[in-house]
């Protein structure tokens, strides 16, 4: 059986876990720095033995499922304490400052960028979940800088996993995820924030929140320990598109304040466009 260390047991990295024994074949080792992730995740089946350093030079492959702020250190330490043979790959949404910090790294090439667009807004051990990956897309960044029987080892096994790889430049990774995603989530955390800060009755919330506000604040449900370094990192794409942002909402309350009934309808009927570009990707 092919042995695959996951560092990381919470959504992302469980998932994987779960994925990896439901193809069979693959023996799961697991790390986390809680304690209680880790025994959790075990107890859940989410791997079969727990991983420790001295075990990384035997397994085939690691998977380093933790928040981007720590990968750069992390990513070092596994190059450094693997065999030449080991193919190791990242699920971080941010791929530019790792990138530019293994770049002169000896054993660069056995490293994959890679960004599975497969997340939820729970995290944990116990968000994890069967079937996460079927049917998603895998970004991975950078092709060309990892070894090429590395990079096909780890494309066939996200294929394996029911998914598309898809490959980008990792600044323009950065660039993309900032408008479709973390934008997403700050717009989703301050939606929420501004709801709590007019609405003092939490009752009232409850009694009129429709599935429309629900669906729109879901991602404020998301990790803070995952989403701030998130956002720290992809600072300048975020700021970009946030000015962006900015600009598009005092435009609409210009339109509200001065009644522009046509405008108004105009401008919602050019956005309705956003649907069947999502639903053509889809």
């Amino acid at each position: 059986m092919k042995k695959i260390g996951i560092i990381g047991t919470g959504l992302i990295g469980g998932s994987y876990g779960l994925a990896l024994k439901q193809l069979g074949g693959y023996r799961i080792y697991a790390a986390d720095a809680s304690r209680k992730h880790l025994n959790l995740a075990l107890n859940a089946g989410l791997a079969d033995e727990e991983l420790t350093p001295d075990l990384y030079a035997e397994m085939d492959g690691i998977i380093l499922s933790v928040p981007v702020d720590v990968l750069p250190r992390l990513a070092v330490e596994v190059l450094e304490r693997t065999s030449r043979n080991t193919w190791i790959f990242d699920t971080g949404s941010i791929k530019s400052n790792l990138a530019s910090f293994l770049s002169k790294h000896a054993e660069r090439k056995r490293f994959v960028l890679s960004h599975p667009i497969a997340g939820t807004e729970y995290s944990g051990p116990g968000a994890a979940k069967t079937g996460l990956f079927e049917g998603k897309i895998n970004i991975i960044c950078n092709p060309g800088e990892s070894d090429k029987n590395i990079l096909k080892e780890v494309i066939d096994l996200h294929e394996k996993l029911g998914m598309t790889n898809h490959f980008l430049d990792a600044q323009e990774h950065d660039e993309h995820i900032a408008y479709v995603s973390h934008l997403s989530h700050i717009s989703s955390f301050l939606l929420g924030k501004t709801v709590m800060d007019v609405e003092s009755d939490e009752k009232n919330i409850f009694l009129m929140a429709g599935s429309g506000f629900a669906s729109t604040v879901r991602l404020a449900k998301s990790s803070p320990d995952t989403w701030t370094p998130i956002f720290l990192e992809n600072k300048t794409a975020l700021l970009k598109v946030m000015r962006q942002y900015l600009q598009n909402l005092n435009y609409f309350a210009s339109l509200l304040e001065e009644k522009k009934n046509e405008e108004i309808h105009t401008l919602l009927k050019e956005i309705n466009k956003i649907g069947k570009i999502i639903d053509g990707i889809r």
